[in-house]
Formats: C-alpha cells, sequence, structure tokens
C-alpha cells in the first residue's frame, strides 16, 4: 500500500503544479449546466425534471476531458517504463492513478453539483441524492475512462477515440445516475438505484485495473 500511497501522492503533486487543467474540467461543467437553464427558460417542472439528467451528461463529459492525459505524459517520458520495471504490480499502479484522477475531477464535480442543481429548481433531498449519485458513480467513470486512455495510448487522434471507447461503456452508470434523482422524485425506489450505481463500481474496480495493465504492457513494448 505504500507504493500505492506514493503514486497517488505523485499525481496529485504533478496536477497542482498544473492547476489549470483541473479549473478548465471544473469550468466546462458549470458552462455546460448553466446553459439549460439559460437556453430552456424559467420553466421549474421542466428544468426540474431534467436536471438529473443534465447534471450527469455534463459529469460524464468533463471526467472524459481530462483523460487523454492520464498515461500519455508517462508514456512520452518515460515514466511509464519504470512502472513496469517496479517491484509493484503494475495494477496497482493503474488504480492509483484513477483513484488521482477521480479525487481530482470525480469529487469535485460531485461536490458541485449539488450548488449547480439549485439552477434547476431541485429540492434539499434531490440536491442530496445528486451529490450521493455522482459520489458513488464517477469513481466507475475514471475506472473506465482510464482504460479508454490506456487503449489508446500513443494513438493519433487519442482523444475521439477515448470518447468513442469510454461512453458506450459508461451508459449504465449514466442511465442509473440520472435515473435515482428521479425515482426519489417520482416516490420510486432510489435505495436499488443506488445499491446498482455501487455494483457497477464494484465491478470496475475488479476488472478495469487489470485491463489497463495489459494494455499498458502492450503500449510499453
Amino acid at each position: 500500500m505504500s507504493g500505492f500511497a506514493a503514486l497517488v501522492s505523485r499525481d496529485l503533486r504533478l496536477v497542482w503544479r498544473r492547476p489549470g487543467d483541473v479549473a478548465v474540467v471544473l469550468a466546462f461543467f458549470v458552462v455546460a449546466t448553466t446553459l439549460f437553464p439559460l437556453g430552456i427558460g424559467p420553466e421549474a417542472n421542466v428544468l426540474a425534471r431534467i436536471a438529473s439528467g443534465v447534471l450527469w451528461c455534463a459529469a460524464l463529459f468533463a471526467a472524459l476531458l481530462s483523460l487523454d492525459r492520464l498515461f500519455a505524459a508517462d508514456f512520452e517520458d518515460g515514466t511509464l517504463d519504470l512502472l513496469l520495471l517496479a517491484p509493484w504490480p503494475l495494477e496497482l499502479a493503474a488504480l492509483a492513478k484513477c483513484g488521482a484522477h477521480w479525487i481530482v475531477t470525480g469529487l469535485p464535480l460531485a461536490l458541485l453539483a449539488p450548488f449547480l442543481g439549485v439552477a434547476f429548481g431541485l429540492d434539499r433531498d434531490s440536491l442530496l441524492a445528486l451529490a450521493a449519485t455522482l459520489l458513488v458513480g464517477t469513481p466507475t467513470l475514471s475506472l473506465i475512462g482510464g482504460l479508454a486512455a490506456a487503449l489508446t495510448l500513443g494513438a493519433r487522434k487519442s482523444g475521439a477515440l477515448l470518447a468513442l471507447l469510454a461512453l458506450p461503456l459508461c451508459v449504465p452508470t449514466l442511465i442509473f445516475g440520472a435515473g435515482a434523482v428521479e425515482a426519489l422524485a417520482t416516490g420510486g425506489d432510489f435505495g436499488a438505484h443506488l445499491a446498482v450505481l455501487a455494483a457497477l463500481a464494484l465491478v470496475a474496480l475488479a476488472t478495469t485495473p487489470w485491463a489497463i495493465a495489459a494494455a499498458l504492457r502492450q503500449a510499453g513494448e
């Protein structure tokens, strides 16, 4: 675990040196979500109905926005070769990088979303539910995005390929994340949706680090 903590700390320090990368992601999230109330108009019922879907889609696109450089910098400066030769498993390194990505993108997005949800007229319970679903669901986005980033490492136009690979795999998380808030508002089973989100996160946690490690080994050859 010391190696895992060291890798997470290293990635967080690198992000701290480039705060503009995180600022761009959060700015995109804010701008993308605030455009909808401005475009649709002050229809409270309509805004409340689309709020969870809009915020979840914006969070998904914002998370993908920062993934194209997740492994690219290590690939270009030779750090990936060191990770391949390191004494700890490459799967652990992959998980650490995805974890660092979630800390600097998924976590801020989950904390910021309730404030933006106010613009859509969501009540207090819906705002808390929205934050809960994003906290549980965004780790899946980081893990799936990490796999897509590893598979497209070194490819031309990797950003477009990354989105094409990651977006279909993120659809179940998007559906249950947005559906959970809708279920709460309509008297449905919010807990069931949240449980499915947690199950998707556990499945991603159990499978994607090994797939990412295999893709990184292939890229390092």
